[in-house]
């Protein structure tokens, strides 16, 4: 199946989705590192299909055959919880653009992923002007014409039509460490199909649970085992937590596997700090200098990381670090921190660390999309006969 995708970044939704079995017939992304990572990246196929530049400036009908699915995340600055919450009044705002992509190529389905803030209350009127955009992507706003005017048109074509919508749109917000990314990272979701194609779909259930992480770390300790690691002493909080699970579960009722953590995922990868590392790819570049403050503790080694971020100017916040049992931090690698967000390990970066760490603090987690986009794939297949 064929797809388009923007906004690409680094990679990580194209990467997952070509994964699922979507064929890139055309890439677009603005930062020119981020071009530049996935032009050295061409066995995966995006460099061929690459649109360096502002998304506004590009040409659909360069794109000669029908397209089954337009996929990207549309730039979150406008919703961010660390950013200025400015949503509608942002320029950066792009998910106009997302919608025209939809009506001028006219997908079978779509996907889109944001932040968690795109939920916050303070949108909750925009989210919805969002929604019924991708609903109706062929009813634009007109020139000169408010966001809010464009919303009660919206409204009154949805009424008019009893709901009978150009695409029927879901979303739904995930933590990525439930389908055994190494990572708590929450996002949304926005999964549209084409009303013509009569798809049943729901989004993909969860793998991975905290409990059944809980319950290999307080309860059998195989977790510990496993790691080769003596079992640690549990505090009085940790008995409790022990008990209240043996109450709750045995382990032949998990039907979810253990969360993945930062000690899982990078178990085979050296320090850093030792020269041993030197034939890994971006595994080289220690930065010393980790330090942690009130509210940047980093991410403990035997827990999902916290969420992979790109902050400010592209440096990485302080939660871009490993915490050790004895306080003690470090940042991440590139490649560790590719390995929170699943990218391969043969997948080659451009840029500076700070750059780098922006395109992963921006990423969708590669196994996280595969998921997704293999379930949309299916969706289509099935619809198809």
């Amino acid at each position: 199946m064929k797809s388009v995708e923007l906004f690409a970044g680094g990679g990580g939704l194209a990467i997952g989705l070509s994964r699922a079995g979507f064929e890139h017939v055309s890439v677009v992304e603005y930062n020119k590192d981020a071009c530049e990572t996935l032009r050295l990246n061409r066995c995966t196929g995006f460099g061929a299909r690459l649109y360096e530049g502002d998304i506004r400036g590009f040409d659909y009908s360069t794109i000669a055959e029908p397209v089954d699915l337009v996929s990207g995340g549309p730039p979150c600055q406008p919703f961010s919880l660390g950013g200025k919450h400015q949503a509608h009044q942002d320029n950066r705002d792009m998910f106009p653009e997302a919608v025209k992509a939809i009506r001028t190529l006219h997908p079978k389905a779509f996907i889109l992923e944001n932040v968690k803030g795109l939920l916050r209350k303070s949108f909750a009127e925009y989210f919805q002007y969002i929604l019924l955009q991708l609903q109706y992507p062929s009813f634009p706003a007109q020139p000169q014409e408010s966001w809010q005017a464009h919303l009660n048109r919206l409204q009154q074509q949805h009424e008019a039509t009893q709901g009978e919508s150009e695409y029927q749109v879901s979303f739904k917000l995930v933590n990525a460490a439930d389908y055994g990314v190494p990572q708590k990272r929450e996002r949304v979701f926005i999964i549209g199909f084409r009303n013509d194609i009569k798809v049943q779909w729901s989004f993909p259930e969860p793998t991975h649970s905290q409990d059944a992480l809980l319950w290999r770390q307080l309860v059998d300790f195989s977790y510990w085992d496993n790691h080769k690691l003596p079992s640690p002493v549990l505090s009085d909080k940790e008995r409790a937590k022990a008990k209240k699970l043996q109450k709750q579960y045995d382990l032949s009722t998990f039907k979810h596997q253990p969360w993945v953590t930062v000690r899982d995922a990078l178990q085979d990868l050296p320090d850093p700090r030792d020269e041993k590392h030197s034939g890994l790819l971006d595994h080289h570049d220690y930065k010393p200098g980790a330090r942690t403050y009130p509210g940047h503790t980093g991410s403990y080694i035997d827990a999902p990381s916290k969420t992979l971020k790109a902050g400010a100017h592209g440096v990485p916040g302080g939660e871009n670090m490993i915490r050790y049992h004895d306080g003690s931090v470090r940042y991440y690698t590139v490649r560790e921190s590719a390995r929170i967000q699943t990218f391969p390990d043969d997948f080659v970066f451009s840029g500076s660390w700070g750059e780098v760490m922006r395109q992963l603090g921006n990423a969708v987690p590669s196994q996280l999309a595969e998921i997704v986009g293999t379930s949309v794939f299916r969706a289509i297949n099935q619809s198809q006969g």
